[in-house]
């Protein structure tokens, strides 16, 4: 049980760490209000110009967006580090890869949720003027907890391999996007290899749980997505470290 505090005390560090200097930085503000504007346009554009109080068209185009910003939050985590030399300095201390990655995870995974969690004024919004469907909504944003773990172990994948924010972003936007965009493309492929390269699709995972439905294979897409990020990420910054 010791053992176990010792090795989690470490990363809740590094986690608060990354967290105050997340509150401290434009960028992640410059973000998240960018985000809130065009989540806003997409939702009061369905709710003005359709006559509809409902989130369809926001989760619709969410997986798309996160796409860009989550990648956009996270490329500084690593990459800025590594830029000015400090990671060197924290890894000197008494703390392992697993440590690092783990609260520097965990702080740009509640970034994300903290972006997103504005967006439930137009759940109350709806209410108001309308009566939703609160099945697809709960699995909405359920499915957009999962899409946000993934992509942000994927950004900070993308950071951990480079010194350069701009090449981390795109880095991990374009892992994200063809994630997103590959089910867009199966019906120009053949059909045998369909199957296959629509498991990969994040977004058709994401549109099976946003509709309600909470498939086991569904939620271990998105655990099996994020261990895997989550580890090479372990893994570069082992081989950064030796």
């Amino acid at each position: 049980m010791s053992s176990n505090k010792k090795s989690v005390k470490p990363a809740l560090i590094i986690m608060k760490r990354e967290l105050k200097a997340y509150f401290t930085s434009p960028i992640a503000y410059i973000v998240s209000g960018l985000f809130l504007i065009i989540t806003g346009i997409l939702f009061f554009t369905t709710f003005f110009l359709q006559n509809r109080a409902e989130l369809r068209q926001f989760f619709v185009y969410l997986p798309i967006l996160l796409s860009f910003f989550v990648p956009a939050l996270t490329m500084r985590i690593f990459a800025e580090e590594r830029r000015v030399g400090s990671i060197e300095t924290l890894m000197t201390l008494p703390v392992t890869e697993m440590d690092v990655v783990c609260g520097k995870y965990l702080a740009s995974f509640l970034g994300t949720l903290i972006m997103l969690s504005p967006t439930l004024f137009y759940v109350v919004t709806a209410e108001i003027f309308g009566s939703p469907d609160y099945g697809p909504i709960i699995g909405g944003y359920l499915g957009a907890i999962f899409l946000c773990a993934s992509y942000t172990a994927i950004g900070i994948f993308s950071t951990s391999i480079t010194k350069n924010q701009i090449i981390a972003f795109f880095t991990g936007f374009i892992i994200c996007i063809v994630l997103t965009m590959i089910d867009s493309f199966l019906i120009f492929l053949p059909a045998r290899i369909v199957n296959v390269l629509s498991y990969i699709s994040a977004n058709a995972h994401f549109n099976s749980i946003s509709r309600g439905i909470i498939d086991t294979r569904d939620l271990l897409y998105f655990i099996s997505l994020t261990a895997l990020f989550f580890a090479m990420t372990v893994k570069s910054q082992q081989k950064a470290r030796n």
